[in-house]
């Protein structure tokens, strides 16, 4: 197994789910993780328990949809470590409904947490990359922004698909080999996304099409920790996480 000590990451949506299991993963296989949510309280626990188990690890209150919050992040990581080695954009939202529904607000938070989130987050990195020389740019997609699109998820989809284009476009422009980037797109995840949805009758369907065939968040962690190990002149533009088929 490759190590991932030394490295510097910082990861958005960490409170809880998929953002949370990879920093305790990262932080186990010898990464300093810096945890990034609105919730301070969840993350500074989190972060204690991954000192207390001899990681190294800190702290910052973020919302994603402030361009001056992703910012501070990547400061506060270089002013603290010297260095941001990958930044992990992961916070997402999923209040699904059908477009009939006319849900703007939803519509509009999606757009604004997935997708404009995710921008904040290459706008504040990019620089820093460039200025160290290298950097890792790593986004939780879905397979939903993929392929056919479930009913309920068009916007959701269509914000992942997005974030994907995004993805493409940056590694088009990355021919220097300073940034590497990766897009990894799991399906149903084991996670408390589900609350997001104001549909009662969508969120007790999805909750259990997750229990039935959902991916737990440490195969995901696995691949973000998979495409942060590898060597610089090695990078893992895409990678798709399926569903362990139970017999």
């Amino acid at each position: 197994m490759l190590s991932l000590h030394g490295k510097i990451v910082a990861i958005t949506g960490a409170s809880g789910g998929i953002g949370e299991v990879t920093a305790r993963l990262l932080a186990q296989r010898g990464a300093t993780v810096v945890l990034a949510a609105r919730r301070s309280e969840r993350i500074d626990a989190i972060a204690q328990e991954v000192r207390e188990q001899g990681g190294r690890a800190a702290t910052c209150v973020v919302d994603v949809t402030k361009a001056e919050d992703l910012q501070r992040l990547v400061a506060t990581t270089v002013e603290q470590y010297g260095r941001i080695d990958v930044l992990v954009n992961n916070a997402g939202i999923a209040p699904i409904s059908p477009l009939a529904d006319l849900d703007t607000q939803s519509w509009s938070a999606m757009i604004d947490v997935n997708l404009r989130g995710m921008l904040n987050g290459v706008a504040a990195a990019l620089p820093a990359f460039r200025e160290q020389g290298s950097g890792h740019l790593v986004s939780i997609v879905s397979v939903a922004g993929l392929s056919g699109v479930s009913p309920s998820m068009a916007v959701y989809a269509a914000t992942k698909n997005a974030v994907r284009t995004v993805h493409e476009g940056l590694r088009g422009e990355s021919t220097d080999g300073v940034v590497r980037t990766t897009a990894i797109s799991p399906g149903y995840i084991r996670t408390d996304l589900a609350n997001s949805m104001a549909d009662p009758n969508i969120r007790e369907q999805t909750r259990k099409h997750m229990d039935a065939v959902g991916i737990p968040p440490a195969a995901v962690a696995r691949a973000v920790a998979f495409a942060i190990e590898q060597p610089s002149d090695v990078e893992i533009g895409e990678i798709n996480v399926r569903p362990t088929v139970q017999a």
